[in-house]
């Protein structure tokens, strides 16, 4: 792989052949930062001293691309123009349904409710290469008799919100799951203030399983029209049991959720 060297007082742009759908960093003292709301093909990448880490950016046409990148004090190079021939593969593989993706515009002209089958599609495969990911956003669980809940990740996509979570199942009996519930609900302020809650539906569950043997987990994702809350709400996950009680509720603070990955 190539190796882009930045620092902390100059920017270094790196100019993609398709605009940028995600960019991930490998380590926090450095920073990728690219348009999120509007897909734009260039992005600046700063860094603190810190070890050697490795940037991955991923186009809108599933186009991957990977570079190592190093602290430096003095920049030889503040501007590269990468070609397309420089990817080292795509998160699509190649078939004939690809094109009715490329050409799909995103949710813009979808309900909120619904995605259309190329968008489904698309999510999928999405959906498929955050299950093998590792980056994450911390510590989000709650545990309650030996069945854990973790929010590993939240990553916006196309107008979307993807919720990557997990159930281990730590106990020696099999978790039969009955649903899972995702909800803006507002955080009580003292006994006159009463609680809010509103249901968020997915637009599509990915790998949502429907029992987890004992001593195993599983990780699915939930997909939802992209929303932000104000300050006094939060997102509560309720994990509810079937033909039992060990049920939990994960609640997800706002700064996870107007700023994911």
């Amino acid at each position: 792989m190539d190796t882009i060297y930045a620092n902390d007082h100059k920017n270094v742009a790196l100019f993609f052949p398709s605009p940028i759908q995600q960019g991930i960093t490998g380590s926090e003292n450095f920073v990728f930062t690219y348009n999120r709301e509007k897909e734009q093909h260039f992005g600046l990448l700063q860094a603190t001293p810190g070890r050697v880490s490795n940037l991955l950016v991923i186009s809108d046409s599933g186009a991957i691309f990977s570079y190592i990148v190093k602290y430096s004090n003095d920049l030889k190079k503040l501007n590269y123009f990468i070609a397309a021939s420089n990817s080292i593969g795509n998160v699509i593989p190649v078939s004939e349904d690809n094109e009715d993706i490329k050409k799909d515009e995103g949710l813009k002209e979808d309900s909120a409710k619904s995605i259309s089958y190329s968008n489904e599609n698309y999510f999928r495969k999405f959906c498929s290469y955050l299950i093998e990911k590792k980056q994450g956003i911390g510590k989000i669980k709650k545990r309650k008799n030996d069945i854990v809940l973790s929010l590993e990740n939240i990553v916006f996509e196309k107008e979307q919100l993807f919720f990557v979570l997990e159930i281990q199942n730590r106990s020696t009996i099999d978790y039969e799951v009955n649903f899972l519930e995702l909800s803006v609900q507002t955080e009580k302020n003292g006994k006159r203030k009463s609680m809010q809650k509103l249901v968020q539906e997915p637009s599509l569950k990915f790998q949502m399983p429907e029992i987890i043997k004992e001593g195993q987990s599983a990780r699915f994702i939930y997909v939802l029209p992209k929303f932000s809350i104000a300050d006094d709400k939060v997102v509560m996950l309720d994990l509810n049991e079937k033909n039992g009680e060990r049920n939990l509720k994960l609640k997800v603070k706002q700064r996870f959720i107007n700023s994911p990955n």
